[in-house]
């Protein structure tokens, strides 16, 4: 009876263990899945916006505007001291394409922003996730610069080669194959293999294999049958020379292993580049390989290093103090496709006129903050991408880009180039441009001569007055425009100047001198950015020629009152308008048309003087179920919030998205 007990008892307690690992498995199990989908969330969940508010509508000035753009709620107000220029960008460009750091990435984009992540352009959404690191076996680890994830230190790595040598042999045959595979590098090698399987056919037993420590200290081999103690393991080996050249070859083998093995290090195999050279090439001790990119970053070299290395492809210079480009500087590389040269030295005239003639595969070239003052000559016709932004070109003239007709990209941002230097025949043969910086200049026009293929055109922080009629005749691929930080006036843009485009989407006119919203808008306009002008009044029936309509309106940082904006002010737009921006107005009450929105997904109020919320100014009681409306800014204004009705906001679906505080009242 007594064993029945104990017998019971010990499977109650097996019973009990298995229970509580079994539970601590699930508990961590959703753990980590929780992890999983907390940090996904984190880097693809779109950003409310957040709203920096002032203490009274008075105190409102004009800030400088910085969000990061999402087209339905990814916008974030950041106030500043006045005078401070603005970034605000909320131009999507063509559809599917991203807008980070002042580049267009296209759908479906892959970059590295930083050495540990990934960023995908989808849709116009930036999706970005972080290297996950797998955990490594090795008790010591190290992280190569530039590098994600640790690797085992060499130290541990040669440990465990010796370790791997004072292990008992694999049967004969095996061991053959193990050296055959291991020796497979050249035909001497080859040759070499062949008169050791023959002396094996000829010589009888097993052989063993001995460690470092043991032919370091001269230990002998003990005797096997048919074998003395003082003949050689392989064919061709003495005792006393020919064990050293053995252990160095050994050596050797171990160091190209580790090479292997480090993720860090790029090695081309010989067999893979006929004629190249064996191993890694050598450079400058600032310098680092990885996969077929040489980087030298802010190394303080005066001049381009002299690198051999046909497999590469990238070559980053950038941040040093490099004054001249010799015709022979990159005899070495000639497969190069990218270069980085910016934040130089380099002036024109040390500039080789054969320096990049001969890179045949050349497509990216960035030259950006150098001392530049005209285009180098005789670039090669394979570059799709040509920078040369914050330099100090002074012209160009209808040589200077005429054999770029793959160029794709064009950036000549921060120079000092005007409408008198810049010949009208100069964009003349590029007949691939879709993307075209020239802000930061001094132009007082549009530039003359645009490319057919124009898609993209930047213009900011210039000085230009107005809009001609004859600006955009041959463009009629242009997608987005950007002209904010100017100085143009309604009455300076011609009727005809755009009205007819029928790709023009996207425009920014912010920080003008507009005191109207501007008629003759091109039919196809989706998005208009008007925002930091002094716009007093909405006329009526401006948006009513667009066609499918309307889509994202931003008039934040005006003087728009009461008595500017009407009925008729939105007509054409009531269908399409998604998102309107009236923030940091005049207006003392809810413009009129709201409630009549269909489409209106996003409503900034935020920063007026309204004083009151009536019944059906925002949603239509009788529609309710119909509205798309999810977000509403009414903070910074001089709202009662316990006088409001109960049926005011009955259209929006979240009240968590309805921002009423602070007010300017007590």
């Amino acid at each position: 009876m007594k064993h029945a007990v104990l017998f019971c008892l010990i499977l109650l307690i097996i019973f009990q263990t298995d229970c509580e690992q079994t539970t601590r498995k699930q508990r961590r199990k959703e753990h980590q899945r929780r992890l999983r989908k907390s940090s996904s969330f984190h880097h693809t969940a779109n950003r409310q916006p957040e709203i920096q508010p002032t203490t009274a509508a008075s105190e409102a000035r004009l800030p400088a505007v910085n969000p990061v753009y999402s087209v339905e709620e990814n916008l974030e107000f950041l106030l500043s001291s006045p005078g401070a220029e603005s970034s605000y960008s909320v131009l999507p460009g063509k559809k599917g394409h991203c807008f980070v750091k002042g580049m267009i990435m296209y759908n479906k984009a892959v970059w590295s922003p930083e050495p540990c992540s990934t960023c995908l352009c989808s849709n116009g959404r930036v999706l970005c996730d972080e290297t996950v690191c797998h955990p490594k076996a090795c008790p010591y680890t190290i992280k190569p610069e530039g590098e994600c994830c640790p690797i085992c230190s060499d130290a541990e790595q040669r440990e465990s080669i010796n370790i791997l040598h004072k292990q008992v042999p694999p049967p004969q045959m095996e061991m053959d194959q193990v050296v055959i595979k291991a020796a497979l590098q050249s035909e001497e090698d080859e040759e070499e293999i062949k008169e050791h399987m023959d002396h094996k056919k000829e010589t009888s037993g097993p052989t063993e294999l001995h460690s470092d420590e043991e032919r370091a200290e001269g230990k002998p081999r003990p005797e096997v049958e048919g074998q003395s103690a003082h003949e050689p393991l392989y064919h061709g080996q003495g005792e006393g020379e020919d064990d050293e050249e053995e252990t160095e070859r050994e050596g050797e083998r171990e160091e190209e292993e580790e090479e292997d093995v480090r993720g860090d290090v790029f090695r081309m195999p010989s067999r893979l580049m006929p004629g190249a050279p064996r191993g890694r090439p050598r450079l400058p001790g600032s310098c680092v390989l990885s996969y077929r990119t040489i980087s030298c970053i802010h190394a303080s070299f005066t001049q381009i290093p002299p690198i051999t290395a046909p497999e590469v492809t990238s070559l980053e210079l950038a941040g040093n103090s490099i004054i001249s480009i010799p015709d022979e500087a990159f005899n070495g590389l000639p497969n190069l496709e990218r270069i980085d040269l910016s934040r130089n030295n380099i002036t024109s005239s040390g500039i080789g006129p054969k320096a990049f003639k001969f890179l045949k595969k050349l497509m990216r070239l960035n030259m950006d903050g150098n001392n530049l003052v005209r285009i180098p000559s005789e670039l090669p016709s394979t570059l799709e991408e040509l920078k040369i932004n914050d330099n100090n070109l002074q012209a160009i003239d209808e040589e200077s880009l005429s054999d770029l007709n793959q160029l794709v990209t064009l950036e000549l941002e921060g120079n000092n180039l005007s409408e008198i230097n810049v010949n009208p025949l100069a964009f003349k043969s590029l007949k691939s441009l879709s993307y075209l910086r020239l802000g930061k200049n001094k132009f007082r026009i549009i530039p003359q001569g645009l490319p057919a293929s124009i898609e993209e055109l930047y213009l900011e922080n210039n000085q230009i007055e107005e809009i001609t009629e004859i600006c955009f005749n041959h463009t009629r691929k242009i997608n987005m425009i950007v002209l904010r930080y100017n100085k143009i006036e309604e009455s300076r843009i011609a009727p005809l100047a755009w009205i007819n485009q029928e790709n023009l989407e996207s425009i920014d006119l912010s920080y003008n001198k507009l005191y109207h919203v501007p008629s003759y808008l091109p039919k196809s306009l989706l998005h208009l950015v008007l925002i930091g002008n002094q716009i007093e009044r909405i006329p009526g029936y401006v948006f009513g020629h667009m066609e499918p309509g309307l889509e994202y309106l931003y008039l934040s940082f005006n003087r728009l009152a009461d008595d500017g904006v009407d009925l008729v002010s939105f007509y054409g737009a009531y269908h399409s308008l998604r998102e309107l921006f009236l923030d940091h107005n005049d207006l003392k009450s809810i413009p009129p048309g709201i409630q009549d929105m269909k489409a209106l997904h996003f409503l900034r109020l935020n920063n007026n003087k309204i004083r009151n919320i009536l019944p059906e100014q925002i949603c239509n009681v009788e529609e309710d179920e119909d509205s798309a409306l999810e977000h509403l800014h009414l903070e910074n204004n001089y709202i009662r919030t316990r006088e409001i009705s109960s049926y005011a906001f009955s259209c929006i679906r979240l009240y968590s998205s309805i921002v009423l505080k602070p007010q300017n009242i007590k």
